[in-house]
């Protein structure tokens, strides 16, 4: 950790070279990688079981946790220093070795992270760095010699590593997409609610799996809030991440502008009303514009399908009971946020809201290295990360019955 922290500046604009995002957002996010890191050396002597009382005279019962082993792990590219450290770093601490194939499209921060492990004393064969497209991932999972797999990335290849895992009979983890929803009600502030929304949807170029791609807004309100957000997106600098006051970078691969370009095009086609952004950009590079539109209802495309790219698309309601109802009109259940001052709406969401992560009054996206991150639905399968949610994964119990010599 105090070696990630020492080269924040440095990798923090390899990151925004790399990947996109911009300077300040990078450096941030390794400096996130390192606070990680410091969290999981701590488990390191925290308890490792539990003493249970036995109905036997002269007996106790211990839980005991062990290593699973070897832990196979695929992570995406959005986040390519913070994702592996919260996989990496339990893994580690719990005792396990760990074979890592990061995205292809950001060998450097993985090269950086691999490298700092390795600096600060981590033993050899202990972490396993493997460079390579789909087929790498592939063979990891294969693997005889993995016994788990953790997966971030797209629904559907996570759905065929939960498919092969099944059939190998191997632990599996995957965090997957996300279609994250943001409520907005009629007693909301209106001023603090658009810009949490627009740090939702835009911040990274909307390339999160926990970013607001859709937004569902009471009547009463909706024509303030919407022209909020559209005056913040419009207004938003998009250019060279590495550039002072760019507030978005590019999209990480022309593969990535072409696909969400064509997703605002059909969203368009189908009846959405660009409210800003809409065209593509005029300029070399993978960028896009921060776009809002104002969807006909929910039965167009763009309401099911993950851009993963900084568009959100806008539904009214009538009130409370329809926004929750229309929230939960998804496939999946990642994150949600919901912008009210009534506590019986707040807490009704939280029983209602069928998402692993919800924010009230504040962005969809965003979490800490101490408390469960995963969702719901398609977004995710098996146990979550971070926090101790992590232990459930990178271990195994061994129930220990101790009885006293006869």
């Amino acid at each position: 950790a105090g070696l990630i922290d020492d080269s924040a500046d440095a990798w923090g604009a390899e990151l925004a070279r790399e990947e996109g995002k911009t300077l300040p957002e990078a450096v941030a996010e390794v400096r996130g990688a390192a606070r990680i890191l410091r969290y999981y050396a701590g488990e390191a002597d925290r308890e490792s079981g539990e003493v249970y009382a036995s109905p036997r005279p002269g007996e106790n019962v211990l839980v005991v946790r062990k290593p699973i082993g070897v832990a196979g792990m695929i992570t995406p590219f959005n986040f390519p220093i913070a994702i592996p450290a919260w996989k990496i770093a339990p893994a580690l601490s719990y005792g396990n070795t760990v074979v890592w194939k990061p995205s292809s499209l950001v060998p450097l921060l993985a090269y950086r992270l691999a490298r700092a492990l390795t600096e600060a004393g981590l033993p050899g064969g202990v972490l396993n760095l493997v460079h390579g497209e789909g087929d790498a991932g592939s063979a990891i999972v294969d693997h005889p010699g993995v016994d788990a797999v953790s997966f971030t990335g797209s629904t559907a290849v996570g759905r065929a590593v939960i498919a092969r895992c099944g059939e190998l009979g191997k632990p599996v983890q995957t965090e997957m997409g996300g279609k994250n929803a943001s409520i907005v009600l009629a007693d909301a502030d209106l001023d603090h609610a658009a810009e949490q929304v627009c740090l939702g949807a835009f911040r990274s170029t909307g390339q999160k799996c926990t970013a607001t791609s859709r937004l569902i807004v009471a009547d009463q309100v909706a024509d303030e809030l919407l022209e909020r957000v559209a005056d913040r997106a419009g207004r938003l600098v998009v250019g060279d991440p590495l550039e002072p006051g760019v507030e978005m970078g590019p999209l990480v691969s022309s593969a990535a502008r072409d696909r969400v370009t064509a997703g605002v095009a059909r969203a368009v086609a189908e009846g959405a009303e660009p409210l800003a952004g809409g065209e593509p950009l005029d300029r070399d590079g993978w960028f896009t514009p921060p776009t809002v539109l104002g969807l006909p209802g929910t039965g167009v495309d763009f309401w099911r399908t993950e851009l993963f790219g900084p568009v959100v698309g806008a539904v009214r309601a009538s009130g409370a009971e329809e926004a929750l109802a229309l929230a939960n009109l998804s496939d999946h259940g990642l994150s949600a946020a919901v912008f009210t001052r009534d506590l019986g709406v707040a807490l009704s969401a939280v029983d209602r809201l069928e998402v692993g992560v919800l924010h009230v009054n504040s962005e969809s996206a965003g979490t800490f290295p101490h408390v469960p991150f995963g969702g719901a639905k398609q977004s995710g399968f098996g146990p979550k990360e971070q926090g101790r949610a992590a232990r459930e994964f990178y271990t195994r119990t061994v129930t220990v019955y101790l009885g006293a010599p006869a």
